[in-house]
């Protein structure tokens, strides 16, 4: 039942590299279809109304509300299954499907096309990440609306009487700490350092390890591109290829606390230790200082942003050793 409850959709929050809102959907005249009969009324959805009653969540998508549902097609499961090696829908564990489709819906308020348009952002899914967290989304609706990298919105604003459904055209694969990395382009940058950092020896190896649903968890420090900019321009550096492998590694270490899931409310004041060293939290200023007694601010409305291996807070210069 506290899954069920779960289910109710809606709410993406509106950001872009510094900020982070809620934006508030509309709605048409009052439709009389709710989700799964609107759906159900959709030749191309069929295979999400299979899913979602064998995932048990009929009721969870039924129940009166306000909701936001990306909905993918028919093409869009079975390119999931597809790839992820199950030969039909009935092989997917009813466990593993409900998180899946949980990665979906967006609880709190139909949120329309346009709320999205024009802006980038991270808001919370119903999927669940460590320690009872719900796991991030992030969209881009600078050239029509995708999400987390993977999926397009191909039809949009279809009014429910308990929602609002978003036709996607791929099925949003539970997100990991690379999914954020690689999909936000102001996080470039912080890629380019950690696949640049796996070319020597020895290293973490960081791809894999943020790339890996089972690793972790971590709480990572992501500096923006402007922060690795201001790191060339301290060591006199042109690009990261002027920095030895060995160097940046070892400054990438003190941005990862390892087997933590450390959120945003759970921060506290004192020592840090991370991979590379001891770094030390303001939490009331959301500060970090590194051993040089250099200030890193972490952005405020760029926290928590949840995968299934971590959870990233978004910081302003990089932390050096």
């Amino acid at each position: 039942m506290a899954l069920f409850a779960m289910f109710a959709i809606a709410s993406c929050s509106s950001d872009d590299d510094s900020t982070s809102s809620t934006p508030s959907g509309g709605g048409s005249a009052d439709p009389v279809l709710n989700i799964v009969e609107t759906a159900q009324a959709t030749p191309s959805l069929s295979l999400l109304v299979e899913a979602v009653i064998q995932a048990d969540l009929v009721d969870a998508l039924t129940a009166s509300g306000d909701r936001t549902v990306f909905a993918p097609t028919n093409d869009a499961f079975t390119a999931f299954l597809l790839d992820k090696g199950f030969a039909q829908l009935s092989d997917v564990p009813n466990d593993v499907l409900a998180q899946i489709l949980l990665n979906h819906v967006i609880d709190g308020t139909n949120i329309m096309s346009s709320d999205l348009s024009g802006t980038t952002g991270y808001t919370k899914t119903l999927a669940s990440g460590p320690e009872a967290t719900n796991l991030s989304i992030y969209w881009d609706g600078n050239n029509g609306v995708e999400l987390n990298g993977a999926a397009t919105v191909t039809l949009a604003d279809v009014m429910a009487s308990n929602g609002i459904i978003h036709v996607v055209d791929a099925v949003i694969d539970l997100p990991t700490i690379a999914t954020f990395a690689t999909t936000n382009p102001a996080l470039s940058t912080l890629v380019d350092a950690l696949a640049y950092a796996d070319t020597g020896m020895p290293t973490v190896p960081y791809i894999e390890t943020v790339s890996d649903p089972e690793a972790g968890p971590l709480t990572v420090f992501a500096p923006v591109n402007d922060a690795f900019g201001d790191l060339l321009v301290d060591v006199g550096a042109n690009e990261l290829a002027d920095v030895a492998t060995t160097t940046v590694d070892d400054i990438l270490t003190y941005h990862i606390v390892n087997n933590a899931n450390v959120t945003s409310g759970e921060l506290e004041d004192g020592t840090v230790t991370t991979i590379g060293g001891d770094i030390t939290l303001d939490a009331a200023a959301l500060t970090l200082t590194d051993p040089n007694g250099g200030v890193s601010n972490i952005v405020s409305t760029l926290v928590d942003i949840q995968g299934t291996n971590g959870v990233v807070h978004v910081i302003d210069r990089v932390i050096r050793p």
